[in-house]
């Protein structure tokens, strides 16, 4: 059975830097694509950066030039850089995973908090 695991949120001021890590367990096939979704309280989840197999990367509009996504050296696994955090980071980050078919895997989550 597939599981996700996210680590490394924490509370930090604004302006500090975060990595998050991801690590699959249970596949024996290296995933697609990997990347991250945040959920903020009242809002829906978006996408905020993701990876494919070859390496290419997007990111949403807000991150871009402060988040870097990265995979690890490890097989099936995932970082996410956060630098220059700012309040309206404050969300749950969700870790997904895709092979070239349904379904998505998901992880549990962290929670990111940045004050002011």
């Amino acid at each position: 059975q597939v599981q996700l695991m996210e680590s490394g949120g924490a509370l930090v001021q604004a302006g500090e830097s975060l990595k998050l890590s991801c690590a699959a367990s249970g596949s024996t096939f290296s995933f697609n694509a990997m990347g991250w979704y945040r959920q903020a309280p009242g809002k829906q989840r978006e996408l905020v950066a993701g990876i494919t197999s070859g390496g290419s990367t997007n990111y949403a509009e807000s991150v871009k030039g402060r988040f870097a996504i990265s995979r690890g050296n490890a097989k099936n696994t995932v970082y996410l850089q956060m630098n220059s955090l700012k309040p309206e980071d404050t969300a749950v980050y969700y870790c997904y995973a895709d092979y070239y078919a349904p379904p998505r895997y998901w992880g549990q989550g962290t929670q990111v908090t940045v004050s002011s």
